[in-house]
């Protein structure tokens, strides 16, 4: 069976990564429908090595007919067009954070809990989680299988195109400009970016902790286990794509670093990249476009018992976003979710 599927948001930084990742991984669509606002609408886009898609009016579209849609456009959006598209028929994937804490709305990583979407949710819609989240439990799935994750200290190092394509031009820019003594201006972010760190991801809430430092706490018990504990400290750096994140991990049970390591090589869609040498380690700049999570720096934590520490760093446009959905609709596709 093929599909009529409908990308929104489909000129954005991740919208363009799903209609790729669509046409890499021949996802058996009949026919793809790019969906914006009504300003981009008339534009085109290519999908495959032929195929161009004229963007269309979200607002005017209607979704009757169209088995799944991937939405990617911001929350306030998706909150009135994914309920829309569902009530309609069609089987949303959504990338922002509007549903994914809603009972009754699966929140999912395949590698992780494909559990969770072996029928169609009564809603119509999937939530796909967090970019930070998403590499972070997929490298603790296998090690929570082992010894159950008990306690996680997380610090992200997230670039900037986690906040979109102006984010990404803002970062160009004031680069650009330290160079030819132009001020950098913030529009994007609070503080400049360029040669700059910013420990503020989100809005604050009240005790103290960012939006993004909340969703990594909350969707991971979601996801893996409500038992566990997350502290994150979210900060944005002046990369282009990939996150990194700084794990510390206390289990409930003795695990050594050898079974992790093993369990790790072993896991779907985990890359271990640390020989311990100069360089024997990964970074953003040489995983982007790389579909696997790389997990580096794995050693022993002798500050907690059953600790351990690592590096992890992955595509946040792609893992992180674009190829996750794309994964849920290839899982819900076996599953048979789309034919019935």
């Amino acid at each position: 069976m093929r599909y009529k599927v409908a990308v929104v948001g489909a000129t954005g930084a991740v919208g363009r990564e799903i209609i790729k990742t669509l046409a890499e991984r021949d996802f058996p669509v009949q026919e793809v429908v790019a969906l914006a606002s009504g300003r981009s609408a008339g534009a085109e886009m290519s999908f495959g090595a032929d195929a161009v898609l004229k963007v269309r009016d979200l607002d005017r579209y209607d979704f009757a007919g169209t088995h799944l849609a991937l939405f990617s456009p911001g929350a306030a959006v998706s909150a009135v067009h994914a309920p829309r598209a569902a009530a309609a028929g069609c089987l949303v994937i959504d990338n922002t954070s509007q549903f994914r804490m809603e009972p009754g709305v699966p929140l999912v990583v395949p590698e992780v809990n494909p559990q969770t979407i072996a029928k169609r949710p009564k809603k119509g819609i999937i939530a796909n989680p967090n970019c930070s989240t998403i590499q972070m439990v997929m490298a603790l799935k296998p090690l929570h299988d082992i010894a159950t994750v008990k306690r996680v200290v997380v610090a992200t190092y997230q670039s900037v195109s986690g906040a979109g394509k102006e984010a990404m031009d803002e970062l160009w820019s004031q680069t650009r400009g330290v160079f030819v003594n132009d001020p950098p201006t913030p529009e994007q972010f609070t503080k400049p970016i360029a040669f700059n760190v910013i420990p503020h991801i989100d809005r604050f809430m009240d005790d103290g902790a960012t939006k993004e430092e909340w969703k990594m706490a909350v969707e991971t018990r979601k996801i893996l286990d409500p038992d566990i504990q997350v502290v994150a400290s979210c900060v944005r750096v002046p990369v282009m794509i990939g996150h990194g994140e700084a794990v510390h991990v206390e289990f409930e049970r003795p695990i050594t670093e050898r079974q992790a390591r093993e369990a790790l090589r072993e896991a779907p869609g985990i890359t271990v990249l640390d020989t311990r040498d100069d360089g024997g380690y990964a970074t953003p700049i040489e995983i982007a476009g790389e579909d696997a999570v790389f997990i580096s720096r794995l050693r022993r934590d002798p500050t907690v018992p059953n600790g351990l520490a690592f590096w992890c760093v992955a595509d946040n446009l792609r893992k992180g976003a674009a190829l996750n959905a794309v994964q849920i609709a290839e899982e819900v596709h076996r599953n048979g979710v789309l034919a019935s």
